[in-house]
């Protein structure tokens, strides 16, 4: 089993930048797919982004496309999500997630950190 906490949430306005870290430990982090998705109240969970174990290959929601950048640092145990022009419908928490599978929805993920808070303001 593999352990994932998140980092960088926060509040920012509509236009700002925010980076979410996600920190991983217990399994071979190289070996892993990693992804972000996002759950705002009321909604069911979205696909943000995915990386593969090398970062050679990334996928991205439609509603993020151009504007938030998946990266890894194998060497770090870490996955990022640099979020730019932020608008208040980004306004979710955001989960990490592992996964050895492939697939871009929630079920596919069989690792989950405990989410981060982004807020973003009009």
């Amino acid at each position: 089993q593999v352990q994932l906490v998140e980092s960088g949430g926060g509040l920012v306005q509509a236009g700002g930048s925010l980076r979410l870290s996600c920190a991983a430990s217990g399994l071979t982090f190289s070996t892993l797919r990693m992804g972000w998705f996002r759950q705002a109240p009321g909604k069911e969970r979205e696909f943000v982004a995915r990386i593969d174990w090398s970062g050679g290959n990334k996928w991205y929601g439609d509603s993020v496309k151009g504007r938030f950048t998946i990266s890894r640092d194998n060497a770090k145990n870490t996955v990022y999500l640099q979020m730019n022009s932020l608008k208040p419908e980004d306004t979710a928490v955001y989960y990490c997630a592992a996964t050895t599978t492939w697939g871009l929805t929630p079920v596919d993920f069989g690792s989950w950190g405990q989410g981060t808070q982004v807020t973003v303001s009009s």
